[in-house]
């Protein structure tokens, strides 16, 4: 197909031989056997283009293809193709099919083509125009779709992760990352990808679908690629950008609500419970705390999460929401995670902070209300009747007293509450009234409890109803005075030297009536008097006699002896 004087490469080799045209005969026939509806660009003068051919005389018969060997590749208009193949070839558009008949003074004339082609021979070539380009070409860019919150668009250095599907300019396909399911990622304009793919991506920005026409010479070239891309082929790529970022980007924090009363920010060490959901930059979802209706519990600064997580959840305020986008590198880097999160992907996690402690808090103690007079306040082993309203930090209602008939009761320092509570109610007057924030390890802990979230800060607000003074731990009655010098003589009234059970009853109600003594809060005086006079009863006869009374004090004093005479 080269003019005659050059040997001609669609034919076997052949030597070249002086040669002079033909006069003119004829001009070139064009049949055009199938236009594309669409044709954006037709061949001219100094374009290059790949096609492919069949080459036969008038009667049918085969003297060459290029099917058998590959597309043919030429540049029009330069003298490097037969006159009449280069005059047939314009005005072609890319996948037209024409049937061009070349006179012989516009093919091999009267010196014909060595053995394959007879002298003053008219050429027939059927002919597929595959592409077409020109070395003034630009990468072409055409925007499909395009987000309407665009904050970020690729640069240079910039790490992209995208969709796409790649075909020649004919439309042939020739890779897709869809198949793979998997996303192609590279750092662009740093020799990662073709010339022409770092110039079609630059200005991208997540979610935009983007068509990009990369000519050869910023594609593969002459040498191609594999055998799916051919020697100097015009590459089409349809490309969906689904995250970007670079590795200087840190964290960011955005769409903040931060409560009006924030009092306390978390630091390193703090154990927080939050809600979250997690998703990539296109938006779509892959975890979420919401759906598993449980938060997600952890020391923070410590390494138990991800190194951006981390640093994210640093100086927030229970109750706070924020947005934070966390690039790879702060993330699951480019390992990703599992089949969740893919390799160098950029997440962004809206969280909710429900509540934060630290493993040293105590409890804390605001008093709302306190009567002026206050004579005495609650302690230990006091009878204490409260009202009271339970709720998390964020103010999620768990349990109220107001709900039961009954005001609540609790002996303190018996175990009957949680150890925040009890300490909360302490020092109390009638009439106080308190907010008691508990933390987990004072309250139901890692494990919670029913209606309780596991590790949850425990709000309580207390109204103090009314409380008993309470005994020590394992005493019925106390003296609230010296007791007499000899108890059996004082309980003995009738002096008969036994005391019954009815005699001691009245004793010790006349004790608690003058404000003598008093009894373990939350029992009757019958039930005192009757386990008192059971345990100084010791011979069972039904009176106690001298012999037999004992304080509970030098009880116990007996009973510290003989532990120190049995060691």
């Amino acid at each position: 197909m080269f003019a005659c004087c050059v040997l001609f490469s669609l034919l076997t080799a052949w030597t070249s031989v002086g040669c002079n045209p033909s006069p003119v005969l004829g001009d070139v026939v064009v049949d055009s056997t199938f236009i594309p509806k669409v044709c954006v660009r037709e061949v001219k003068n100094g374009d290059n283009v790949r096609f492919h051919y069949n080459a036969t005389f008038i009667d049918g018969k085969t003297f060459d293809s290029s099917h058998q060997r590959g597309a043919s590749v030429g540049l029009i208009g330069e003298g490097r193709l037969i006159a009449g193949l280069d005059k047939g070839l314009q005005g072609m558009c890319v996948n037209e099919r024409r049937t061009i008949t070349v006179p012989p003074h516009l093919a091999y004339g009267s010196a014909g083509a060595g053995d394959v082609v007879p002298t003053d021979t008219t050429l027939v070539f059927n002919v597929h125009l595959l592409d077409l380009w020109n070395k003034a070409d630009l990468v072409v860019t055409k925007t499909i779709t395009t987000p309407k919150d665009c904050k970020r668009s690729v640069m240079r250095t910039d790490f992209v992760r995208y969709h796409f599907n790649g075909t020649l300019l004919d439309g042939t396909i020739f890779d897709s990352s869809y198949n793979r399911k998997q996303t192609h990622d590279a750092l662009v304009g740093e020799g990662w990808l073709i010339k022409g793919m770092d110039e079609g991506l630059m200005g991208m920005c997540v979610g935009e679908i983007r068509n990009i026409l990369i000519p050869p010479f910023k594609a593969y070239g002459e040498k191609g690629s594999g055998t799916e891309i051919p020697s100097q082929a015009t590459l089409v790529f349809n490309i969906l950008l689904v995250d970007i970022h670079n590795q200087k980007d840190d964290i960011t924090v955005e769409n903040q609500v931060v409560p009006e009363s924030c009092t306390r920010k978390s630091v390193a060490g703090d154990y927080i419970r939050y809600h979250y959901n997690g998703s990539f930059l296109n938006g779509i979802t892959f975890d979420t705390s919401y759906q598993r209706n449980s938060t997600y519990n952890t020391y923070i600064g410590m390494g138990y999460v991800i190194a951006g997580m981390d640093q994210a959840l640093l100086g927030v305020c229970s109750g706070e929401r924020r947005r934070v986008t966390i690039p790879p590198h702060l993330a699951y880097g480019e390992n990703g995670a599992g089949n969740v999160i893919p390799p160098s992907a950029v997440l962004v996690f809206d969280i909710h902070v429900i509540d934060f402690h630290n493993p040293n808090d105590t409890v804390g103690i605001k008093i709302i209300h306190k009567p002026e007079v206050c004579n005495e306040t609650t302690a230990a082993n006091d009878l204490v009747h409260y009202h009271y309203n339970c709720t998390l930090v964020d103010g999620t209602r768990l349990f109220s007293s107001h709900d039961y008939e009954s005001q609540q009761d609790a002996v303190l320092g018996s175990d009957k509450v949680i150890d925040g509570l009890d300490e909360g109610l302490r020092g109390m007057c009638v009439g106080e009234k308190r907010v008691v924030t508990v933390p987990p390890h004072l309250g139901h802990g890692e494990k919670g409890a029913t209606g309780v979230p596991s590790s949850a800060v425990l709000v309580f607000e207390i109204e103090m109803m009314s409380f008993q003074k309470g005994v020590p731990p394992g005493y019925l009655f106390v003296w609230l005075e010296e007791s007499p010098a000899d108890l059996f003589k004082a309980l003995d009234m009738n002096k008969n030297e036994e005391v019954p059970q009815e005699e001691f009853g009245e004793f010790i109600k006349l004790q608690v009536t003058d404000g003598k003594g008093r009894i373990k809060p939350g029992m009757t005086m019958d039930e005192v008097v009757a386990d008192m006079f059971q345990n100084q009863d010791r011979n069972k006869d039904g009176v106690i006699t001298a012999n037999e009374l004992k304080l509970k004090v030098d009880e116990d004093k007996e009973r510290e002896q003989a532990k120190h005479e049995e060691l």
